[in-house]
């Protein structure tokens, strides 16, 4: 849990500075240094908005608790954290050349207007999108209780890397490649989110609220395989096997916890945990390539716009 918290925390901070520091970066150019501060005013009020929210979600997680419905919640912010990652690592992948501009404009429309409120509502939006989905990440790779990753070591150390890095990035002191930053971490993101799926998967068959198209003699899921002798998924299945057979297992359940954890690594899964599993990356790979080609037609068009005014520009003069 912890290099999930790291790797999440570091990937929405880092996603909130970069903006946040582009922001100020601009204002700096504009000569507009006095709305700074009504930056600053959005990012405090987005820290304190997140903080509030995971409140509030301990708070209805604790509700649902008492009743007993806890699972259920847990099962529905696994998959809804897996459509938030996926759209997160999409999004920054399409925005990402973009994203500048798109940032340059709203604030030439604020700073011409002399809005304050757009200012602050501007920073406020880019900070408290991160701090939310932070929240709802959070409750997904703990199971509802997310004051236990707010304290971890992954969280805490996440967020001191992304704020180190961001001001080496920002002072000139260090220069790495945005692009690929993101594609390296939306790559492990992406196991993240297939990891959650699979748990999904595996939560709603053990509660028997999803059959398998492959099943036992009793009509529960049939394990396609089984491979707890060379890595348990859990220490406690290492134990349970040590205890039933008298042998060692040839990998520790403590990195078969990791694996399942940053992997959604199983010992035993069901056909449909497979083939969640796989599908998802080849969802993921065709939607890449839809995304791409769409830019690459984009482009082709604005350029051919260009090449067409430029002709008709010549041919005038």
């Amino acid at each position: 849990m912890d290099f999930q918290a790291f790797l999440i925390t570091l990937r929405e901070a880092i996603e909130a500075i970069l903006i946040v520091g582009l922001v100020l970066s601009y204002l700096t150019r504009l000569n507009a240094n006095q709305y700074k501060k009504w930056v600053y005013v959005g990012v405090g009020l987005a820290l304190v908005s997140s903080f509030l929210v995971a409140l509030l979600f301990q708070v209805v997680f604790t509700g649902f608790a008492s009743f007993g419905s806890e699972v259920y919640l847990k099962v529905g912010i696994m998959f809804a954290s897996v459509f938030l990652l996926t759209h997160m690592v999409v999004w920054m992948k399409k925005q990402t050349n973009d994203i500048k501009s798109d940032m340059q404009e709203k604030i030439n429309a604020a700073v011409t207007a002399g809005s304050v409120s757009a200012m602050v509502i501007h920073s406020y939006l880019i900070v408290v999108r991160e701090g939310v989905e932070t929240v709802f990440f959070f409750a997904a790779i703990s199971g509802g209780d997310i004051t236990k990753v707010f304290t971890s070591h992954g969280a805490l150390s996440g967020l001191l890397l992304a704020l180190i890095i961001g001001y080496l990035f920002f002072s000139g002191t260090m220069k790495f490649s945005l692009k690929n930053f993101f594609n390296i971490t939306g790559i492990l993101i992406m196991f993240i989110a297939a990891g959650l799926l699979v748990q999904g998967i595996g939560v709603l068959q053990d509660l028997g609220k999803l059959g398998s198209v492959v099943t036992t003699a009793e009509g529960k899921p049939q394990e396609i395989y089984n491979i707890v002798h060379i890595m348990p998924e859990h220490y406690q299945d290492e134990m349970h096997y040590k205890r039933d057979t008298g042998e060692d297992v040839l990998i520790s359940g403590q990195i078969g916890l990791f694996m399942a954890a940053m992997f959604g690594y199983s010992h035993n899964p069901s056909f449909e945990q497979v083939i969640g599993y796989w599908g998802y990356f080849i969802f993921i790979f065709v939607m890449m390539r839809f995304f791409d080609r769409g830019r690459i037609s984009f482009q082709f068009l604005k350029n051919k716009k260009i090449d067409n005014k430029s002709n008709k520009a010549i041919k005038v003069s």
